[in-house]
């Protein structure tokens, strides 16, 4: 593809590869701007569902428009193949930015309630991402935090679904999982990163990617994957049976944000945080006043120490 052309983009250069296609820099040389080529090969234009798949992508992202979001520019098609147009978002991934280490509470907190506005943005439109992790978020280069990636984004569905597939070892980091596409049970996303119900084929609804922001903003914090196994079959029974290192969270992690990542990471999706605008003013205040949370839950404590002290009091004048 390199130096070829799409319409009026110009092909200059292979920026990554995943289970929805190719993804190349390009110059449109009509506007003189820079930006990101998502192509559906001919091979797998013929594939009628992945085709589907692709459209969908287009049609989802052209219903977001949000600064945490990254744009689409148009839908192309050259010779057989089709194309996505993209904002081209330069800079590293907070996947890059994690290899390096923990992220300091404040950056990390900054960095998630960008990515906590984008998804409110898109399940207020009724779209759920499926495939939120670290690889998915890119930072621009005045720090703004970008969610990349639709290709497994879907109109909320309520119908129920039953795991009809297995993952494979390949599927454990990055490329996405994309085995058989749609079909119903189908396990779609990075394993660490899925949702006890993703893990089994169960229905999805935005509460799976709450759970996701969960992994992801544990992770900022302590620099390691919630849920790890040396291949998918282990990852996904981590997920499943397995209970989170609440420990491994540095001790200067605001009280309230301890409380969230528990109500995000709840197995049980009934008693999950329901919506991931409460996880948005959540963060705002703890970045806004960070000792708040810690003076709120002192004050209770302190408040039941003096009742208790009062009840005791009572006691001995009593007797």
């Amino acid at each position: 593809m390199l130096n070829t052309t799409i319409a009026h983009y110009k092909i200059t250069a292979k920026l990554g590869q995943g289970g929805m296609g190719e993804v190349y820099r390009a110059t449109d040389t009509k506007l003189g701007r820079e930006v990101a080529i998502k192509v559906l090969p001919t091979a797998m234009a013929a594939d009628a569902e992945r085709l589907a798949r692709f459209q969908r992508e287009a049609e989802l992202l052209a219903s977001l428009n949000h600064p945490n979001i990254a744009a689409i520019h148009g839908l192309e098609e050259s010779g057989g193949s089709k194309a996505l147009v993209l904002e081209l978002v330069e800079g590293d991934t907070l996947a890059d930015r994690l290899k390096k280490g923990p992220m300091a509470v404040e950056d990390a907190l900054e960095t998630c309630l960008g990515i906590a506005e984008a998804l409110e943005a898109a399940h207020e439109k009724g779209i759920i991402h499926r495939d939120l992790k670290p690889a998915n978020v890119k930072f621009t280069s005045d720090g703004k935090v970008k969610v990349l990636d639709f290709g497994l984004a879907k109109a909320t569905e309520s119908e129920p679904e039953s795991m009809t597939t297995t993952a494979t070892a390949s599927m454990l980091e990055s490329p996405t999982i994309t085995a058989d596409y749609t079909k119903p049970g189908t396990i779609l996303g990075t394993a660490a990163y899925m949702s006890p119900e993703q893990a089994r084929g169960k229905a999805l609804d935005k509460r799976t990617d709450i759970w996701s922001f969960g992994c992801v903003l544990f992770e900022c914090l302590t620099g390691k994957k919630l849920f790890q196994g040396e291949d998918v079959s282990e990852t996904l029974a981590s997920i499943i049976k397995g209970a989170p290192d609440w420990g491994a969270l540095p001790g200067n992690t605001p009280p309230a944000i301890q409380l969230l990542l528990r109500k995000c990471l709840t197995k049980d999706r009934k008693r999950r945080l329901p919506d991931i605008a409460a996880a948005r003013i959540d963060l705002a205040d703890a970045i806004d006043d960070p000792s708040s949370s810690f003076i709120r839950l002192n004050e209770g404590a302190l408040a039941e120490s003096r009742a208790k002290s009062r009840g005791w009091l009572g006691i001995g004048i009593a007797v």
